[in-house]
C-alpha cells in the first residue's frame, strides 16, 4: 500500500460563456453631431435584451455599429467573444439582424427572399426550402408567398424581414423596432417565437419604445440617452420599485406639459 492515500484531483472550474454581444468605448460621429459617445453594453448569453431611449439617443447608430451595418470611429465589437471588425464576415455568420427603415429587395416575392437570405448564408437548398416553409407559416404568409414584397403592407414587409434574419438559425438576433406597424395577434406571434428562441439557447436583442412591452418581453435591459448608457441590468434592477416608463421618464427627463395650449380646449357652448 503507497504511504499516502492518494488525493483525488480538484475538479477544474468551468469557464463562464462568453457574452453573446460585448460592446466596449463605442464613438461615432456624423459631422458635427456625436450620435453614440463611448458606449459599454455587455449582453448575456440566452438573455432576452431590451433597448430603450428617446427618439435620437443614438439606438439604432449603436445597433447598427454593433452589427457590422456601420463602422465605428473608436471601440470594440464582441460577439459571443469574436471581434466583428476583426472578422466581420465570418461573426456576421452568428448574427441575424432586422434593421430599422430595412430596405429589401422588394422585386422578389416573400418565399423568393426568405430563400435568398438562407442561400446568402450558405445553407443548402434541401434545407432553405424546408426553413422557407417554417418560417412563412409562422409569420402567417403562406397566403402571400407568392406576392411581391413590394405589394406588401408594412407590417408584413416588418414579418418577412424578420423571417429572413431568422433563416440561418443565428446564435445572435439583433432586432430594431421589430413590432412597428405589426398588428396585434401578428405582434403576439413573434414574442412566442422570440421567447421559444431564447429558451433554446439564443440571445434577442430588441430595441422599443412601448416599455410595457419591454418589460414584460425582456428580463435585461438598457436605457440609453444622448449616446450615453444611463442604467443597465435586470429588468428588476433597472425599475426598482416603480415601473419601467417611470424610471425612463425619470432617467431621461424632458417631460413637458400641456400648459400655453388652452386653446385646445373644447367649449360646452
Amino acid at each position: 500500500m503507497p504511504d499516502h492515500p492518494e488525493v483525488p484531483p480538484t475538479p477544474s472550474a468551468v469557464p463562464a460563456p462568453a457574452p453573446a454581444l460585448e460592446v466596449r468605448g463605442l464613438w461615432r460621429r456624423f459631422g458635427h453631431k456625436i450620435a453614440v459617445s463611448g458606449i459599454d453594453l455587455v449582453v448575456p448569453a440566452g438573455s432576452f435584451y431590451g433597448l430603450v431611449g428617446p427618439n435620437g439617443a443614438g439606438k439604432t447608430t449603436t445597433l447598427s455599429m454593433a452589427t457590422g451595418l456601420l463602422k465605428p470611429d473608436f471601440g470594440t465589437v464582441l460577439v459571443h467573444g469574436r471581434d466583428l471588425w476583426a472578422a466581420p464576415a465570418e461573426v456576421k455568420q452568428l448574427l441575424g439582424v432586422l434593421p430599422d427603415g430595412v430596405r429589401l429587395f422588394d422585386r422578389l416575392t416573400g418565399a423568393q427572399l426568405i430563400t435568398y437570405a438562407g442561400l446568402l448564408h450558405g445553407l443548402d437548398r434541401e434545407t432553405v426550402a424546408a426553413r422557407t416553409a417554417d418560417l412563412l407559416r409562422a409569420m402567417a404568409l403562406e397566403a402571400d408567398a407568392k406576392t411581391l414584397v413590394v405589394d406588401y403592407s408594412a407590417g408584413m414587409t416588418k414579418k418577412v424581414a424578420l423571417a429572413c434574419a431568422l433563416v440561418h438559425a443565428p446564435r445572435l438576433l439583433v432586432l430594431d423596432e421589430p413590432f412597428e406597424a405589426v398588428d396585434p395577434v401578428s405582434a403576439a406571434n413573434i414574442r412566442d417565437i422570440l421567447t421559444s428562441y431564447v429558451g433554446s439557447g439564443g440571445t434577442v436583442i430588441v430595441s422599443s419604445h412601448v416599455m410595457d412591452l419591454v418589460q414584460r418581453m425582456c428580463d435585461h435591459v438598457a436605457v440609453i440617452a444622448g449616446g450615453h448608457v444611463l442604467a443597465a441590468g435586470t429588468v428588476d434592477e433597472v425599475r426598482g420599485d416603480v415601473s419601467l416608463e417611470e424610471r425612463f421618464v425619470d432617467l431621461v427627463g424632458g417631460r413637458v406639459t400641456g400648459e400655453g395650449l388652452a386653446w385646445l380646449r373644447t367649449s360646452s357652448d
